[in-house]
């Protein structure tokens, strides 16, 4: 950072150390004006206005212009002890993005670089701050509830949207088309042009979804699980044949590849089926015939181990 930018240029005329505060708000202004990105087109413009900005801030503040005096700019470099590192972190505020400039700023008095909403008003007018701050200070944020089956397949909704506008903060209901992707989940927040928006999805009464993997259950006998099976399941998709292996153990799960969620990331998760054993509480005669045969069988083959 230079503080001859607004001390020394060749657009203003010399500021020297005991000029007023009116002085250097004057050559701030014209400077400002000159050379804000909107304006000037010129290679390196958006640097040259970061540089203008961030002298201003300095010189119209009694306790760091002093500071400067004494010590120079290198005081205010990043990891200086007169500022704070600059950036776009926490409090960080970067108006115009990876090519501009970024101010570090606390509404609380704190050390910092002032409200950049204010900045723009002292140089443009109340005209300019209020069109420039709405996009970033007026964003509102709504919630947009959804069936499991929406979240997972996706949806167009047609929601009615409070705008405030206007130096009397009027506010207007309007209407706007959200197409929600598929793959949302309870609590993921996107933006919709200049309205956030928050969804919250419910239950599912047959399926359970961790990310985009999909859990299911189903309830087998005691031959399917020994013997194994082909059954039907259920799945976002609709309904699909899945073999279960024989010798599978109750609790076990048993998986549809690719039958999962869409990830707003791109790809798509996993079907599960968690096999769940049945134990018949009432048997015919037959039945218990059977079963005790098989009983002694598994009582001999036992035995033969001796």
């Amino acid at each position: 950072m230079n503080l001859g930018s607004l001390q020394i240029h060749h657009d203003a005329d010399p500021i020297n150390k005991s000029a007023s505060d009116a002085e250097i708000k004057s050559a701030y202004r014209k400077l400002a004006r000159k050379h804000h990105p909107d304006i000037d087109r010129s290679a390196g413009a958006s640097e040259k206005f970061k540089e203008i900005s961030e002298a201003y801030q300095i010189l119209s503040d009694t306790q760091k212009k002093k500071t400067y005096d004494q010590f120079g700019h290198s005081a205010f470099e990043q990891g200086g002890f007169g500022r704070p590192g600059s950036g776009t972190g926490a409090g960080g505020f970067n108006p115009f993005g990876n090519g501009g400039f970024s101010y570090s700023w606390s509404s609380s008095g704190g050390e910092g670089f002032a409200d950049p909403f204010d900045l723009f008003e002292q140089i443009f007018g109340g005209g300019f701050a209020e069109q420039f701050a709405q996009g970033f200070r007026r964003r509102q944020t709504y919630q947009m509830d959804l069936t499991f089956d929406e979240a997972v397949h996706g949806v167009t909704k047609q929601v009615e949207i409070q705008r405030i506008e206007g130096n009397h903060n009027r506010t207007i209901k309007d209407r706007m088309n959200i197409k929600v992707p598929a793959g949302v989940d309870n609590g993921t927040k996107m933006r919709f042009g200049d309205v956030d928006i928050v969804f919250r999805v419910r239950n599912h009464h047959e399926f359970v979804r961790d990310g985009s993997d999909i859990f299911s259950e189903k309830v087998l006998t005691v031959p399917q699980l020994v013997l194994g099976d082909t059954i039907e399941v259920n799945t976002i998709d609709g309904r699909v044949n899945l073999k279960v292996p024989a010798g599978a153990e109750p609790g076990s799960l048993v998986r549809i590849k690719g039958k999962g969620v869409f990830n707003l990331r791109g790809g798509r998760g996993d079907h599960y089926v968690r096999v769940k054993l049945q134990v018949p509480k009432h048997i015919s005669g037959k039945e218990k015939e059977l079963y005790q045969q098989l009983s002694d069988i598994s009582s001999q083959k036992k035995k033969s181990w001796f």
